[in-house]
């Protein structure tokens, strides 16, 4: 049921590749919610994916767009202002890929140049975003900019490799430039650490499935579904939000702060 929470915002969303993405569930929830959108990903990624069908029952355009490029985000943000008629409420990055990860890589034998191209895309790209979107001029007053992190920022979960690097100049990113927008004109600039989620990027790390389940048997709520993180995240982007910011915001089902569980506890002395 729609309460109408975006009515006559307007949002860029990066990252929708298919149903199984949450930034494809977060379009969907925002148009739901009375926002109009703008849909943009990468063009090899755009090839891959079904952009095109969300744009349709979105009723949005579809701009490719690099994200690591300068040129195509300045292009992606004036031309997303001419669609909408004026500057942008929300944007959301849900961008992340890890070449060492996906060749196997260990984190003690990495490729250095495949983790410059983890940093330049799942963290750079966010840094780009949010200066050009200074720069430009393009948030109004009180916007909201998101980015989707993981624990893996804060604690070490081995095969998640160098992506954990990234998340956590992701974060680093977010607060600094919490700061900046919010002098310039009150935009907020915050993470969300999401549950681990069956996605395109998600389950092709390592162990995936195993560690799914231990999540969700470690956390009292269990694992925040990816519709779940949709509805977060259009919270994040309405008024109500509008004096958060700089923050690394949980949402996983209270994994983040639960040490052990009776369930898990259960299993160990089971096993003994």
């Amino acid at each position: 049921m729609s309460n109408q929470l975006l009515k006559g915002k307007k949002g860029i969303i990066f990252g929708a590749l298919d149903e199984s993405s949450i930034a494809w569930k977060v379009a969907e929830t925002a148009f739901a919610e009375g926002a109009a959108i703008t849909l943009t990903n990468a063009p090899v990624a755009m090839r891959m994916g079904k952009i095109n069908e969300l744009a349709k029952a979105c009723h949005a355009e579809v701009i490719p767009a690099d994200a690591t490029s300068i040129d195509d985000l300045t292009n992606l943000f004036n031309k997303a202002r001419e669609i909408h008629g004026g500057k942008i409420d929300f944007v959301l990055h849900s961008i992340g890929m890890s070449p060492n990860v996906r060749k196997k890589k260990s984190y003690t034998d990495l490729n250095y140049e495949f983790y410059l191209k983890t940093l330049d895309i799942s963290a750079a790209s966010f840094h780009k975003v949010c200066q050009v979107a200074y720069q430009t001029d393009a948030m109004l007053d009180y916007g909201s900019i998101l980015a989707l992190t993981y624990i893996a920022a804060q604690r070490t979960f081995p095969s998640y490799g160098d992506m954990a690097d990234a998340k956590a100049t992701l974060e680093s990113i977010a607060r600094g430039f919490g700061y900046h927008f919010g002098v310039k004109n009150k935009v907020r600039v915050n993470t969300i650490s999401q549950s681990p989620t069956y996605t395109t990027a998600g389950s092709g790390v390592e162990g995936f499935d195993a560690f799914f389940n231990y999540a969700n048997e470690l956390s009292p709520l269990g694992n925040a579904s990816a519709q779940d993180c949709a509805n977060y995240c259009v919270m994040m982007f309405s008024d109500y939000a509008r004096m958060i910011t700089m923050q690394n915001l949980f949402h996983d089902g209270g994994f983040s702060f639960t040490g052990v569980s009776d369930k898990m506890m259960q299993r160990f002395l089971d096993h003994n």
